[in-house]
């Protein structure tokens, strides 16, 4: 089954993907393009869904380089191709060659680039992430390579909307402790809960750091089971596990998306 990948005009001559689920070699609750080694899904497996996803960005599967995700303000900067996982959640590189990768299933994955200046990055960013300052740490990282904020193009991929992102009052607590802007992010939902709207969150923030050209997809994944996976889905469906969705991007040197 060919991939499906959603871009996005903003990172247009960057090569870049939000895959979707569909086309990969995992069956049951993963069916599909599981890339997550994290998951309970076959080893094997996952590493055929990596290698299609290398593939469908015209690199060898090396070069597609991930981090070990714990919901981090951490940032890495890529120089080579790494088999190395380093506890972070978000990567940054100038060095052709290489497709730099973040996994969700829910959060936000969100892609950067700087085209004029050669610069790409990736970020996790759940609620953790982005009150932590995982997304301006990454402009920053980018700046550290000769990026401008002027010139850094921003895109949140396909993850859960307010909608279906129902959290408690201890959430809503624990957000606005670290951060008094967020409020207006969150609406009464029911019984006491509040209804987050994380992607709206995730602009705010990006454009509160001077990215002025930042989008979302506008894709949810709790509701699209048949393209996406969803950590949440998954819980209230009462399933063992779940797959995790790929995100990637590579500075223009011959790749195919």
């Amino acid at each position: 089954m060919t991939l499906d990948i959603i871009t996005d005009d903003l990172l247009a001559g960057t090569p870049h993907g939000f895959f979707t689920r569909r086309g990969g070699a995992s069956s049951g609750v993963f069916a599909g393009l599981n890339c997550g080694f994290g998951s309970s899904d076959q080893h094997d497996i996952v590493a055929i869904n990596r290698a299609r996803v290398a593939a469908a960005m015209g690199l060898q599967d090396d070069a597609l380089i991930g981090v070990h995700q714990i919901h981090s303000p951490d940032v890495v900067t890529v120089n080579a191709p790494t088999s190395d996982k380093p506890k972070a959640d978000a990567l940054v590189t100038a060095t052709p060659g290489v497709a730099l990768s973040v996994l969700t299933a829910d959060c936000q994955p969100v892609l950067f680039a700087d085209a004029a200046n050669g610069v790409i990055g990736a970020a996790h960013a759940g609620w953790k992430g982005a009150v932590g300052g995982v997304l301006e740490n990454t402009i920053a990282a980018m700046e550290d390579l000769g990026a401008t904020r002027e010139t850094i193009k921003a895109v949140i991929g396909p993850t859960i909307s307010q909608r279906n992102y129902e959290v408690g009052p201890e959430y809503f607590d624990n957000v606005m402790a670290e951060d008094d802007s967020a409020a207006r992010f969150f609406a009464n939902g029911r019984d006491g809960k509040f209804q987050f709207d994380l992607p709206g969150y995730g602009l705010h923030r990006l454009r509160s750091a001077g990215i002025a050209d930042a989008a979302w997809t506008r894709h949810c994944t709790y509701a699209d089971v048949d393209r996406f996976y969803s950590y949440r889905r998954s819980v209230h469906a009462q399933e063992a596990d779940y797959g995790r969705l790929i995100a990637a991007i590579t500075l223009p040197n011959g790749a195919t998306i």
